[in-house]
């Protein structure tokens, strides 16, 4: 997910307000007629700052020579805050063609800066942007820690505008790590605080387009095109045409999930104006990338290719770019697709390679895959096995890693929810001896007047006071339990899903060590095949496996096999193993898989369960499993 680089909130006030509604190059030009009149520094820096910003957003190579001035102007006249905005800018021009380590080393050098002259304002927008670069590395923790700091420092400051921004870019980070109902609600909160600020109107289009996403992630298609649009709309408004060509890639790729390939090409072809008119590199990669992506998915191979070529050519300025990775096997795959498998395995290797080296597991899980399919096209049957085994393992491993993710979050909204209580029963408890207090006052008041009512009226608060704190006792007693129930079971989910790849690991070990006999000893062909092929029944239909899977099944879902067998004692263990996997929401085509059968075998099996569990024909096999 794009983050934008957080701007400096300058210090210095110049009255040249007045140019703000002008754009793009006519604001440019009318603001350096007036650099050109002054004569102080500070003013001329303030004047820089504004060109340099405005630059930015048209033409990457003008906004680099303009934080290069600043830097310049502010050495030339020991003028320290300029030397803190020129080291900022550059950051920002190098984040922006994701040059990541050029842009940490001057970020840090304002962060280095802004702490020795105590400028707590440039202190938060340069921990803001090394925040979203360990974002971008996959350290997303490390981001959450950076601008939790930014988010503190800015409500202190009351800059209401950076606590806002610093909550949407948690909202990225939780979305980054999976953590889908705890991003949506930092983009909420984000939203709540932006509306109510008149400056920096695009930073809500940030917050639209990244609620778009989290709509995109759900599949929630039409409510994404709105957020998208909303986005678009604002980056419009202020003439923000690098963002303005990011949301146009986004809505291009709704309509190509929703297979309306002319739309999405028509918005990409947009984007890719854009990108290419104002020097955004990387927009116009992307724009080319997904052009050819919607060609090959409507069949035009050839032309597909052609713009993932475009594309590879200019990713190449970062050769350690996920861009890079995308690119190289989507050109292996669409060779492979034209039939030149020997040109596409090459793209692929590349594409493996790279992958592996920067430890970004999912591509290289597709490049697997897609290398195994073009191995198996040319009849490389012992290296499309090996690129499978080797995909399977990284799926795996990521639905352990997605688990784990599923339990993390339900812990942070259990401690969130339960400081919230926490906080709650206090104010509560501190409201009530409020009114002890009011009681303790009014009945000194009365004392003379009527003792015992007074002290019925305390007696009455004290005892309101105490049914009260038991009440909010008993109930957060009650949702502790509830989400400690929760994690356990998503726990014992991860436990079970851990055995069954502990078994399936051991079965991978042994039929490559086969694999690996037969290679070495051709002579014992007929042994060894024989002796795979007994392997595979084994691990198809041991029914010693099935019977521990079962058990593990079993304790996740409160007994399931033995709810099926009291409500229908005629079932079969075959129909029970059906149901199990029907249980755990399997395709039909990952079923047949794991019992090496076809598919059409499992929908007729499908349909004699059904038959047998006596369900009406409008009632979902899969659902009524579900209830059990």
């Amino acid at each position: 997910m794009k983050k934008r680089i957080s701007l400096l909130l300058s210090v210095l006030t110049f009255p040249i307000l007045v140019f703000s509604q002008l754009q793009g190059q006519e604001r440019i030009d009318s603001l350096t007629k007036v650099l050109s009149s002054l004569k102080d520094v500070p003013s001329k820096i303030s004047v820089l700052e504004q060109i340099y910003e405005t630059a930015s957003y048209f033409d990457s190579d003008k906004s680099k020579r303009y934080a290069q001035n600043i830097i310049s102007l502010s050495k030339e006249n020991s003028y320290p805050l300029g030397m803190i905005i020129g080291n900022f800018s550059l950051g920002g021009h190098y984040f922006t063609l994701k040059k990541m380590d050029s842009a940490t080393l001057y970020y840090q050098k304002t962060l280095d800066l802004a702490y020795q002259y105590n400028l707590k304002a440039n202190v938060t927008g340069a921990l803001s942007n090394l925040s979203i670069i360990a974002g971008d590395k996959g350290n997303y923790r490390e981001a959450i820690r950076l601008m939790d700091s930014v988010a503190k420092i800015s409500l202190d400051n009351k800059d209401f505008l950076r606590y806002g921004v610093s909550i949407n870019n948690n909202g990225n980070n939780y979305y980054e790590l999976g953590q889908y109902l705890n991003a949506m609600n930092e983009f909420k909160k984000a939203l709540e605080v932006l509306d109510t600020i008149d400056r920096e109107i695009y930073r809500r289009g940030d917050v639209y387009r990244n609620i778009g996403k989290l709509n995109y992630q759900q599949k929630d298609f039409d409510q994404a095109l709105v957020n998208f649009m909303n986005a678009y709309e604002i980056y419009q408004e202020v003439s923000d045409n690098l963002y303005s060509a990011h949301v146009l890639n986004d809505i291009g790729n709704v309509y190509i999930y929703l297979k309306d390939y002319d739309k999405a090409i028509e918005y990409f072809n947009d984007s890719y104006d854009i990108g290419n008119e104002f020097n955004f590199p990387t927009a116009t990669a992307h724009a080319l990338f997904n052009i050819g992506f919607a060609q090959r998915e409507n069949g035009n191979y050839q032309k597909a290719l052609s713009y993932f070529e475009r594309g590879a050519e200019i990713d190449t300025y970062d050769m350690s770019s996920i861009n890079y990775v995308l690119e190289l096997y989507h050109i292996g795959l669409t060779h492979s697709l034209l039939g030149n498998n020997q040109v596409a395995i090459e793209y692929l290797d590349k594409s493996v390679k790279l992958a592996d080296s920067l430890k970004i597991s999912n591509e290289l899980k597709h490049a697997l895959d897609y290398r195994s399919k073009v191995h198996l096209n040319a009849g490389n049957y012992k290296s499309a096995f090996e690129d499978y085994s080797a995909s399977q393992r990284i799926k795996d491993s990521l639905f352990s890693i997605e688990k784990t993710k599923a339990i993390e979050e339900l812990e942070t909204i259990y401690e969130t929810e339960k400081k919230e209580a926490e906080i709650a029963l206090q104010e509560e408890e501190i409201n009530t001896l409020n009114e002890k207090a009011k009681v303790d006052k009014l009945t000194k008041g009365l004392y003379a007047g009527g003792m015992a009512s007074a002290l019925a009226l305390f007696g009455l608060s004290v005892f309101g006071y105490r049914q009260r704190i038991k009440k909010n006792k008993i109930a957060r007693e009650k949702q502790e339990e509830i989400y400690k129930q929760e994690i356990a079971h998503k726990k014992k989910e991860l436990a079970s899903q851990t055995l069954h790849l502990v078994q399936k690991n051991t079965f991978i070990q042994e039929l490559k060590e086969n694999l690996e006999n037969l290679k070495n000893s051709p002579e014992k062909f007929k042994v060894e095949f024989r002796r795979i092929v007994m392997l595979l029944k084994k691990q198809n239909a041991s029914d010693k496996d099935w019977e521990v899977f079962k058990s593990y099944f079993s304790e996740v879902h409160n007994d399931f096999d033995q709810k099926l067998k009291t409500l229908y004692p005629d079932i079969s263990e075959k129909e029970i193993r059906l149901a199990a996997f029907l249980r755990m929401n399997l395709t039909t085509k990952e079923i047949a898989a794991t019992l090496n059968v076809l598919p059409d075998s499992i929908l007729k099996s499908k349909y004699r369960l059904k038959k047998k569990l006596e369900l009406k024909k409008e009632m979902d096999l899969s659902s009524f499993l579900n209830t059990l």
